[in-house]
C-alpha cells in the first residue's frame, strides 16, 4: 500500500502533510471515544442480511475494514495504513458508530493472567512499521 502523502505535491513545505489527514477526519482532530489504545483490538461486523451497510465508506475506512476481518491492534492498524495513530483513532471511531467493527481490550492469557504475548508481539512489529 502506498503512503498516502505520495499523491501529493512537494513543495518542501511541511503544512502539506498536514492536509490529508485533516480531510479523512473532517477536520476532527481528535477521537469522540477515549477508550482506543495502542493495543485495542479491532474486529470487522459483517452487516447483517438485507440490512444496507451504511453510509459508503471512505476509502481509509474500507482499509480498515478489510484489515480488521481478521482482529488487530489500533498500532498495527495505523502502521498499515501509514496515519498517524490520532487519525486511525478516529476513523475507527466512525466505524463503530457505524456498526462495522467492534472494539475490545486485548485478551489476557488464560494460563498467566497476563496479556496475550502474541497480541503484543504484533503491537509491537506495528509499532516498529511506524
Amino acid at each position: 500500500m502506498n503512503h498516502w502523502t505520495d499523491s501529493l505535491e512537494s513543495d518542501g513545505e511541511e503544512e502539506d502533510s498536514l492536509v490529508r489527514p485533516y480531510t479523512i477526519t473532517r477536520g476532527r482532530t481528535a477521537p469522540q471515544r477515549d477508550d482506543l489504545t495502542l493495543i485495542t483490538v479491532v474486529t470487522t461486523v459483517e452487516p447483517e442480511e438485507g440490512r444496507p451497510a451504511g453510509r459508503r465508506l471512505e476509502p481509509e475506512h474500507r482499509a480498515i475494514v478489510e484489515q480488521c476481518r481478521e482482529p488487530a491492534a489500533v498500532a498495527e492498524i495505523a502502521a498499515e495504513l501509514d496515519l498517524p495513530v490520532s487519525v486511525t483513532k478516529i476513523l475507527i471511531g466512525d466505524l463503530v458508530a457505524l456498526g462495522r467493527v467492534t472494539t475490545r481490550p486485548p485478551l489476557a492469557d488464560g494460563g498467566s493472567g497476563g496479556l496475550n504475548v502474541e497480541t503484543l508481539q504484533a503491537v509491537r512489529d506495528g509499532l516498529q512499521r511506524l
